[in-house]
């Protein structure tokens, strides 16, 4: 269904579907799932947490789910946990006793295809009259079989030529299978399914669901991600990848503007301080670490890396013109104190709108802002500091550019010298 605007309401999508659920809940005999699917498209989504016990019994991964199960069961924060193939269709299965059988004189070969030429007819030959093919069925003649009892009816030749019954030799076993088997990764899987409570994050469950799996599981049998918690996983592997990627690159590019790769790893020191600052003013404001607030933290790399760049660069050219290391970030700290202090508050109010933002959607950016806001709002302070720290530590290891004009006049005054004195 869809919901009202946000002007004319006053839940969210979760606390509705919370509401629905302790509704449904109530009713006897059924079960009932509420789902909420978000925009990005991803298979599964919203419909809460979905894994796959694999291995190589139906029977073994069968048990261990349904210890999976009791326990899910015993965690309100997974609401309806639930198998994808209960056993919750009958079929019949006919058991033969064999030692009867051969008491009797039965032959029970080919009793299986006798049988089902009596149940549903068997296919025996096909018969080509004019380049058309007909299919000839053994079929019985007597009333068709339509319940178990009529199994009676269907007789067998002993050795001493009587006749008995099927049920003779034969019991009727009524058991409930699953309506269909499944496979993930070509291996024989049952699914579980959850959904989760809003103040249980989607990677906390699925964490919670291996605990309780690595207790369970019998041997050769593991635990994969289905659905959302799958995409929750290669999105966590490829921000990973995206990290380096965007590290590396602006490394790089620090290092050929400066003309020094310690200059640039001087100024990429205080990227760490500032994510480490975003996550924990996620924590603070209980905000998950989402695919929003990662780009978010994609970014602060950058912004970070500017304000570093605002104090080394100043200090490279006080260097330059011949000031010693500790003189030279002193001054350009606080020459520069102005510009950095104006840069992190523009963009720390240029975030606050993220932060408060209501109605659809706001989530999104509520995340996105707190990265932004809390990183760079909780590492101002520290990177002022942190900053001249590195430059004093390794800005000794960067050559200036006055020192290399005096070792190239150095060079070319004693090459002079040479062309000047006659050879002995």
């Amino acid at each position: 269904m869809s919901l009202a605007p946000w002007d004319e309401r006053e839940r969210n999508q979760q606390e509705i579907t919370e509401d629905i659920m302790k509704l449904v809940a109530e009713v006897p005999g059924v079960r009932t799932t509420a789902f909420q699917p978000n925009s990005l498209g991803i298979r599964g989504a919203g419909s809460g947490l979905q894994f796959a016990l694999i291995g190589n019994s139906y029977a073994e991964l069968g048990a261990a789910a349904e210890a999976m199960l009791a326990e899910m069961e015993k965690d309100p924060r997974f609401l309806q946990p639930r198998l994808s193939n209960e056993r919750t269709q009958p079929q019949l299965f006919v058991e033969l006793d064999r030692r009867r059988a051969s008491d009797l004189g039965i032959n029970i070969g080919g009793l299986d295809q006798a049988l089902q030429a009596v149940l549903d007819g068997r296919k025996v030959a096909d018969v080509f009259l004019e380049d058309r093919s007909y299919a000839v069925k053994l079929v019985s003649t007597s009333n068709p079989i339509n319940d178990p009892t009529d199994l009676e009816n269907i007789f067998l030749r002993t050795a001493d030529g009587r006749f008995v019954p099927v049920s003779t030799i034969a019991t009727l076993v009524e058991r409930a299978v699953p309506p269909s088997l499944a496979r993930e990764q070509q291996q024989r899987s049952v699914s579980l399914s959850a959904g989760l409570s809003g103040d249980f994050p989607l990677g906390e469950a699925y964490a919670e669901a291996q605990r309780i799996a690595a207790e369970v599981l019998p041997a050769g049998s593991r635990l994969i991600p289905l659905a959302e918690a799958a995409t929750l996983g290669e999105t966590s592997r490829g921000m990973l990848t995206i990290f380096g990627f965007a590290i590396v690159i602006i490394l790089l590019v620090l290092a050929a503007q400066f003309e020094s790769f310690v200059s640039a790893i001087i100024i990429m020191a205080t990227v760490p301080l500032g994510l480490a600052c975003a996550v924990f003013a996620l924590l603070l404001t209980n905000t998950t670490l989402n695919a929003y607030s990662q780009i978010g933290l994609v970014l602060l790399v950058g912004v970070m890396a500017k304000n570093g760049i605002l104090i080394v660069e100043f200090a490279n050219q006080l260097r330059d013109r011949g000031a010693p290391v500790r003189e030279a970030i002193e001054q350009a700290s606080n020459i520069r104190l102005r510009p950095v202090l104006m840069t992190m508050i523009c963009t720390v109010l240029g975030g606050l709108p993220l932060v408060l933002a209501t109605g659809a959607g706001a989530e999104a950016r509520v995340a996105l802002g707190w990265v932004i806001v809390g990183g760079l709002g909780l590492a101002t302070v520290s990177t002022l500091f942190l900053t001249p720290v590195a430059y004093l530590l390794l800005g000794r290891f960067v050559t200036p550019k006055a020192h290399e004009a005096a070792r190239l006049k150095r060079e070319l005054d004693e090459a002079a010298y040479r062309d000047a004195t006659p050879a002995e």
